[in-house]
């Protein structure tokens, strides 16, 4: 089936955190994000959600930055464009250089209405085979060792696989010792957002006392553009490195997984620039016996939805940040709420697209800036 999009509108939407949330650079305590809504020219529609945060701390992109390359790049090149797959659409856009989380939130738009309007579950059209995907969750660094064993053992008592803490320098060995101590047993792991360098010895030294507390792996310890010092620290270390922010490609993982920088990857939806790129991470990694995760960016609820979907590949074989929304935001913009029940999140099967319908009534109630953008009458075909 042919798709040519009439109309697509933004939406930069507001989310109060029920908790600030806190990494080793900042903190917040909402989110901005930008959600997306294409309609073709027979009234099907999809979502989509640019998960970029209001900052450019985590990378480059930001809020703001996004809404300009969608408004007046990406939008532009695809509006009363024909195209038959989402891999086509994505293609109208391939001239603009990086600003990956605009385009993966323009992407996952038109995945959800291919998807939509053929009857099909994305994680069906993927090639998932999972019927419920383990979560786990992401804590940010708290004050103090005492609050950071409060916020874990509320998330061990309510079933969730897997534990990632934030960490910093100052803010690490105390806390992970602390946690390790109280739950042996517990898939723990550490992310540091690129806040150690090995030319500083009292972060090497750190990073080499992590070896002792058996966690699942470091995340993304050096520099987000770095591959070569963080091959360097994985030969001395028996702790897997996992890496998050250095790989924006397939071309990206492969190069990594060449210079044996990580053991691990991080597969984020938006930081690859959509889901056929993570598609294409994830059967890398299964192609060289890797194991993968699905990280996230706090996502509202069409966003989460693309991350429960992608996360149904057979090669995600360990938990990600997928929690329940219910943990980030007291109300979220999708229905039916997507939620974690002992660990778990169900992959819906049985409904088109997304498998979670887009609330408008309170997208609008937390919108803070809309705009529409529309085809002319005149039409191009696909390269």
């Amino acid at each position: 089936m042919s798709h040519q999009l009439r109309s697509v509108e933004l939406y930069l939407v507001r989310l109060p955190l029920i908790r600030p949330f806190t990494t080793s650079s900042h903190t917040k305590d909402h989110l901005d994000h930008i959600l997306i809504r294409a309609q073709d020219a027979t009234g099907a529609e999809g979502w989509g959600e640019c998960a970029s945060a209001a900052d450019p701390y985590y990378c480059s992109e930001t809020t703001e930055s996004s809404w300009h390359i969608l408004r007046d790049f990406l939008i532009p090149h695809l509006l009363g464009v024909t195209w038959d797959h989402p891999d086509e659409a994505a293609r109208t856009w391939q001239a603009v250089r990086g600003n990956n989380f605009a385009k993966a939130g323009l992407e996952i738009a038109c995945w959800d209405l291919y998807t939509r309007s053929g009857g099909e579950a994305l994680a069906h059209a993927l090639g998932g085979t999972r019927k419920e995907i383990h979560s786990g969750v992401s804590l940010g660094i708290e004050p103090t060792v005492e609050g950071i064993l409060e916020q874990v053992a509320r998330f061990v008592d309510q079933g969730y696989r897997r534990i990632k803490m934030k960490i910093g320098p100052g803010r690490d060995l105390a806390y992970l010792r602390a946690v390790r101590e109280r739950w042996p047993d517990v898939l723990l792991m550490a992310d540091a957002n690129s806040a150690y360098s090995l030319d500083n010895p009292d972060h090497l030294s750190t990073l080499r006392a992590l070896d002792d507390l058996n966690l699942m792996m470091i995340e993304q310890p050096l520099a987000d553009d770095d591959i070569i010092d963080h091959a360097r620290l994985q030969a001395e270390l028996a702790t897997p490195i996992c890496l998050d922010e250095s790989i924006h490609t397939v071309h990206d993982a492969r190069k990594a997984l060449d210079l044996q920088s990580c053991r691990i990857i991080n597969i984020k939806v938006s930081r690859l620039g959509g889901l056929s790129e993570a598609r294409r991470v994830h059967d890398l990694c299964q192609r060289r016996d890797v194991p993968v995760w699905c990280g996230g960016m706090h996502e509202f609820g069409v966003g989460r939805a693309a991350n429960v979907a992608i996360s149904s590949l057979p090669g995600f074989t360990l938990p990600g940040d997928i929690s329940g929304s219910d943990r980030a935001y007291r109300e979220d913009i999708v229905d039916p709420p997507i939620r974690a029940h002992r660990g778990a999140i169900d992959v819906p099967w049985e409904r088109p697209g997304l498998g979670f319908d887009a609330n408008l009534e309170r997208i609008q109630a937390r919108c803070v800036r809309q705009l529409l953008l529309e085809a002319e009458r005149s039409t191009v075909s696909a390269a």
